[in-house]
C-alpha cells in the first residue's frame, strides 16, 4: 500500500558498488521521570497477563515445512493442491503473515477442483477481506464488478453425473398393452408415454415392462406416493424433454421426494438444481438444508452452505445454523460439502474462535474438526486448537489430553499448553522440566524460553526472558515483564526505555497500554493521553486494565489534565510532530482535531497516511473509508475513493477517479494521486515526464505545507531517476525549508550521486538527529560509510528495529566475504527464525549452494518460493541447485 512510489532510499543498487560486498548482497531499495510514586501503587495499576497459548499451527522449523509443502505441490495430483495450500496458509497464520496467508488461500481457491472447495475458499477469502467490502461499492461506480469471491452459481458449476440408460425408449410394449399409461392420483389422472416414463429408472422399467401387474394395466394408481397432479404432469413432461419448467417450490419438493422414491436419478438431479435457485436467505437455507439432507440433494445442500458461509460471521450467532453444522452426520457432511469437510470445519472453527473461543458452539465445531483430522499435520492443527479452547474454558484435564495428542503428533509448540496446565495444577517444577527438555532436544526458539520463564523467579526468569528476546525480538511479554520489574524498582527511565524498545518497531496495543500506565504513575498526563489517542485510533472499542475500563473513558478523564488547543494550535502541533517524524504524536493531534468541528475528511486522510507509515494497513483502510464518508466536496470524495482503489490494487480505476476529480476541480490531492499511481504502475520511462508535470501542477494548487513537502520530496525522487540532479536538489532543499524532514534522505542521495559521500553522510546524520523514529535513517546512512561505521550503524538499526532485514544480509555478506561461511549462515538463520523473508532465504540458499550443501540450498529455495512463487531469481537459483542434486 503506497509503498513503492519513489522509494526514499538514498541510493540504489547501481550506485553502491564501491562499499558493499556485492558478491553476495543486493541492497534493498527502501525502504522526565518523577519519583513520587510508591511500589504498592504501581502494583495495583500495572498488571501484565501471561502470554496466551495461541491456537495456531507453529511448527518447530517453518522453513522445512514450507519447503516440503512446495515440493509436494510440484509433484502432487491437482486434487491434492487445495489441501496443501490450506496447510501452507496455516503456517503463514502462525507466523503472523496475513498477506501471505491470504495469498495461499487465494491459490487454494484458484486451483480448487470441486465446487465445494470453491465455495469454502471463496467464502474464507471474503471473510478475510471483509474490511474491504466498501471496494465493491467504489468499483461499481467505475462500472466494474468485484465478484471474485462472491456467490457461485452452484447449479451450473456442479458437474452433471453420468446417468445410466435404462432399456430403450424405442422398446415397444407387447401388442396387448397400450403405448400410453395413465397414472391415477386421487380424483385426477395424468397420461404419459409408457416407454419414456419407463426409462426414468429401473423401478419404473420393471413396473411398466416387467412381470408385474402394472405392466398389463392402462391405469396405474399412484395416489399413495405423495405427488400431486401438477407434480406428475411435470414428471411426464420431463420424461419427454429431460427438463423441468419453472415450478413452485412445493411442487419441486414433491418431485424430489418422488424421484428418490422411484430412483429417478436424472429427474432428481434436475429437481435438485432447480431447488438450488430458491435459496436466497439464511432462513431459506436453514429450511432447505434439512430437506437436502433427507433427500440427498447435493446441489441444494451446497447452495445452502454457500448462503451460510457468505453470511459469516453473523450466521454463527444463529442457533439453527450452528445446530445444522454440529449435528450433521458423516453422510450429511458429504452431501453438504463433498470431500472438503476438514476444510469447512477448519474455517468454521476459526471464525467461531474469533467471535468467542469459550462458547459451546466453538468447542463443538473444534471437536468436529478433530474428528475429521486424518493426516499428522491436520491432527496437530485440530488437537492443539481444541486444547487451547479447553484451556480457556478452564477444562484442564481435557485440555491436557488434547495438547498431549497434538504434541505426540509432532506439534512441539503444544508443550506450552502442557506446561501451562502443569503450572496451574501447582507443578511448576514439572512445567519447567518439560520446557527444558524441549529446549535441549531441539533447536531452541524464543517462545520456549519465554514459556519457561513463567515457572522460575529472579535472575533465572530474567535470563530466560533475555534469551527469548535474543532469539525472537518480536515477542511482547519479555519487554513488558522487564518494564514492570524496572518500574517496581522505581527506575522509571529504564522502564520506559524497555517498553519503547518494542514500540519502536511494533505497535502492540498491550504495550501502549503498559506505557500509558507508566506515564500515569509518573503523572505524565500529556504523554499518557498521546498513547490513549493512538490506541483509540487503532481500536476505538479497546478496554484497559484487564478489560475493566474503556480506553475512551480514561482519555476523557485525562483530558481535564492536559492543555486544550484551538484549531490553529492543533495545526501547529501537527506540523511539529509530522516534521520530527513522531507518528504516534501526530496521530494524537489528529485525534484531538477530529473531536472538534474541523473538516473531518482531510483529517481522516492524514490519519490513514500515518497508519500506513506505522504498518497498520487495516486501520489505515478504515480511516480512508471514514475520509470518503466525511468528504466535504465531490472532488475530494473522488480522491479518497481513488486511494481506496489504489491501496487494494486497482490502479486503473484509481487513475479514473483522479481524472474525474480533476475534471471537476483542479486540486493538489487529485494531481498528487494521479502522479502517485502513474509513478508506481508505469514501467514506461516516458511516464517520468508526465509524473513531473502532474506534481508541478499539484504544487501550484492550494495545500498545506505538510503535503507540499511530500510532493516536493517525491518530485525530487523523479528528477533523480531522470538524472536531473540539480532540479532534484532544488526540490529537496525547498522541502527542507518547509521542514519536510525526510527530504534529508533524498538530498543525501543527490550528494552521493555527485560523488560526495561525506556530504551524504552528514545529511543523513541531520535526519537521525531530527527524526524520532530513525531506524530507517541509520540504515540509509550506513550506505555512505566506510565498512566499520556501516557495521556500527547497522547494529543500531537492528537494536531499534530487528525486523529490518538489510542489516542481517549485510553482516552475513561481510562474513561470507571473509570466508566465515558458518557464521554467515548463522547470521541469516538468526533472523529467519522470527522473520519469514524472501531475501534472507534467497541469500542463505546461495550460501548453502556455495559451500556445496545442496539439500539445504534446495530447502531454502522451496521455502522462499512459498513466499513468492514467481520470484525470477529464486526460480533460477532453484533450477541451478536442482541440477546439482544427485
Amino acid at each position: 500500500m503506497r509503498s513503492s512510489f519513489l522509494s526514499e532510499s538514498p541510493c540504489d543498487e547501481q550506485h553502491i558498488h564501491g562499499f558493499n560486498p556485492q558478491s553476495w548482497l543486493q541492497v534493498e531499495r527502501g525502504k522526565l521521570p518523577k519519583s513520587s510514586y510508591s511500589p504498592s501503587s504501581i502494583e495495583s495499576l500495572i498488571k501484565i497477563a501471561e502470554p496466551p497459548v495461541v491456537p495456531l499451527y507453529k511448527p518447530l522449523d517453518y522453513v522445512e515445512v514450507l519447503s516440503r509443502i512446495h515440493e509436494e505441490l510440484e509433484q502432487c495430483v491437482p486434487s491434492e493442491r487445495p489441501g496443501l495450500y490450506l496447510i501452507q496458509s496455516q503456517v503463514f497464520r502462525g507466523l503472523g503473515e496475513a498477506k501471505l496467508r491470504q495469498r495461499s488461500l487465494h491459490s487454494a481457491w484458484r486451483c480448487a477442483t470441486t465446487v465445494h472447495e470453491k465455495v469454502v475458499f471463496g467464502a474464507w477469502l471474503r471473510y478475510e477481506k471483509r474490511g474491504e467490502d466498501i471496494i465493491s461499492d467504489v468499483l461499481a461506480s467505475c462500472r466494474k464488478c468485484c465478484r471474485e469471491f462472491g456467490p457461485l452459481d452452484v447449479s451450473s458449476e456442479m458437474p452433471v453425473g453420468d446417468f445410466e440408460i435404462i432399456g430403450s425408449c424405442e422398446t415397444c410394449p407387447s401388442s396387448q398393452v397400450s403405448s400410453m399409461v395413465t397414472f391415477q392420483i386421487s380424483d385426477g389422472k395424468v397420461t404419459c408415454d409408457r416407454s419414456k416414463i419407463a426409462v426414468l429408472s429401473i423401478p419404473f422399467w420393471s413396473m411398466l415392462n416387467g412381470p408385474f401387474t402394472e405392466s398389463q394395466l392402462d391405469v396405474v394408481d399412484l395416489s399413495e406416493n405423495d405427488i400431486s397432479l401438477e407434480g406428475m404432469r411435470a414428471v411426464s413432461e420431463f420424461s419427454c424433454t429431460y427438463s423441468l419448467e419453472d415450478l413452485p417450490l412445493e411442487i419441486l419438493l414433491e418431485i424430489l421426494v418422488f424421484a428418490n422414491t422411484f430412483c429417478c436419478d436424472r429427474l432428481k438431479d434436475a429437481c435438485d438444481r432447480k431447488l438450488a435457485s430458491f435459496v436466497s436467505s439464511r432462513q431459506d437455507a436453514v429450511e432447505l438444508m434439512a430437506l437436502a439432507f433427507d433427500e440427498n440433494a447435493p446441489v441444494l445442500a451446497a447452495s445452502c452452505l454457500q448462503v451460510f458461509l457468505q453470511d459469516l460471521p453473523d450466521c454463527l450467532t444463529d442457533e439453527h445454523v450452528v445446530s445444522l453444522f454440529l449435528t450433521a452426520t458423516e453422510q450429511q457432511q458429504h452431501i453438504m460439502v463433498g470431500h472438503a469437510s476438514f476444510l469447512l470445519y477448519c474455517f468454521l472453527s476459526e471464525v467461531a474462535m474469533n467471535i468467542d473461543p469459550r462458547t459451546e458452539a466453538t468447542l463443538c465445531l473444534s471437536e468436529k474438526l478433530v474428528q475429521l483430522a486424518v493426516t499428522p499435520t491436520q491432527k496437530q492443527i485440530a488437537f492443539h486448537q481444541l486444547g487451547c479452547i479447553r484451556l480457556l474454558r478452564k477444562e484442564y484435564n481435557e485440555a491436557e489430553h488434547q495438547f498431549s495428542i497434538a504434541f505426540s503428533a509432532g506439534h512441539v509448540y503444544s508443550i506450552a499448553g502442557l506446561a501451562r496446565i502443569a503450572g496451574i495444577k501447582g507443578r511448576k517444577g514439572l512445567a519447567y522440566e518439560k520446557l527444558s527438555s524441549v529446549i535441549t532436544s531441539s533447536v531452541p526458539l524464543g517462545w520456549m524460553y519465554m514459556e519457561r520463564s513463567l515457572y522460575s523467579e529472579g535472575d533465572k526468569k530474567l535470563a530466560d526472558l533475555d534469551k527469548a528476546t535474543e532469539l525472537d525480538p518480536t515477542l511482547t511479554y519479555p519487554y513488558m515483564y522487564r518494564a514492570t520489574s524496572l518500574m517496581r524498582k522505581k527506575d522509571a527511565r529504564l522502564a520506559l526505555e524497555e517498553i519503547n524498545r518494542l514500540l519502536g518497531f511494533k505497535l502492540a496495543l498491550e504495550c501502549l497500554e503498559l506505557r500509558i500506565c507508566l506515564y500515569l504513575a509518573l503523572e505524565d498526563y500529556k504523554s499518557a493521553i498521546c498513547d490513549i489517542h493512538a490506541i483509540l485510533t487503532l481500536s476505538p472499542e479497546y478496554r484497559m486494565l484487564e478489560g475493566r475500563v474503556a480506553a475512551s473513558k480514561i482519555g476523557t478523564l485525562l483530558g481535564a489534565h492536559v492543555e486544550q488547543w484551538n484549531t490553529a494550535e492543533c495545526w501547529l502541533q501537527l506540523y511539529e510532530r509530522w516534521s520530527s517524524v513522531d507518528d504516534i504524536g501526530s496521530l494524537s493531534v489528529i485525534y484531538r482535531m477530529l473531536e472538534s468541528d474541523a473538516a473531518k475528511g482531510v483529517l481522516y486522510f492524514r490519519q490513514s497516511l500515518l497508519l500506513l507509515r506505522l504498518n497498520c494497513p487495516e486501520a489505515a483502510m478504515r480511516s480512508l473509508q471514514l475520509a470518503r464518508l466525511h468528504a466535504a466536496t465531490e472532488p475530494e470524495r473522488l480522491v479518497y475513493e481513488g486511494w481506496l482503489l489504489y491501496d487494494t490494487g486497482h490502479c486503473e480505476e484509481a487513475l479514473q477517479k483522479a481524472e474525474e476529480s480533476i475534471s471537476i476541480q483542479r486540486s493538489f490531492e487529485a494531481f498528487f494521486l494521479k502522479a502517485y499511481v502513474l509513478a508506481d504502475s508505469g514501467v514506461d520511462p516516458s511516464y517520468s515526464a508526465t509524473v513531473i508535470s502532474l506534481l508541478e501542477d499539484a504544487l501550484k494548487c492550494p495545500s498545506d505545507r505538510l503535503r507540499k513537502g511530500q510532493a516536493l520530496n517525491n518530485l525530487g525522487g523523479v528528477y533523480v531517476d531522470c538524472e536531473k540532479l540539480d532540479a532534484a536538489a532544488d526540490c529537496y532543499t525547498s522541502a527542507l525549508k518547509i521542514r519536510h524532514t525526510r527530504a534529508h534522505q533524498g538530498l543525501a542521495r543527490v550528494h552521493f550521486l555527485r560523488n560526495n559521500r561525506d556530504a551524504a553522510y552528514e545529511e543523513m546524520t541531520k535526519l537521525i538527529e531530527k527524526a524520532k523514529n530513525n531506524a530507517s535513517a541509520y540504515e540509509k546512512r550506513s550506505e555512505y560509510c566506510e565498512r566499520e561505521q556501516t557495521m556500527t550503524d547497522l547494529q543500531i538499526v537492528t537494536q531499534l528495529d530487528p525486523l529490518r532485514v538489510y542489516p542481517y544480509r549485510y553482516r552475513a555478506a561481510v562474513l561470507m566475504d571473509s570466508h566465515k561461511e558458518k557464521e554467515a549462515i548463522a547470521e541469516l538463520t538468526r533472523a529467519i527464525a522470527f522473520k519469514a523473508d524472501l531475501h534472507l532465504l534467497h541469500l542463505r540458499a546461495a550460501f548453502h549452494e556455495h559451500i556445496g550443501d545442496v539439500p539445504s540450498a534446495l530447502r531454502d529455495c522451496r521455502a522462499a518460493l512459498s513466499l513468492d512463487p514467481n520470484h525470477q531469481e529464486m526460480l533460477e537459483l532453484q533450477k541451478r541447485v536442482n541440477s546439482q542434486e544427485p
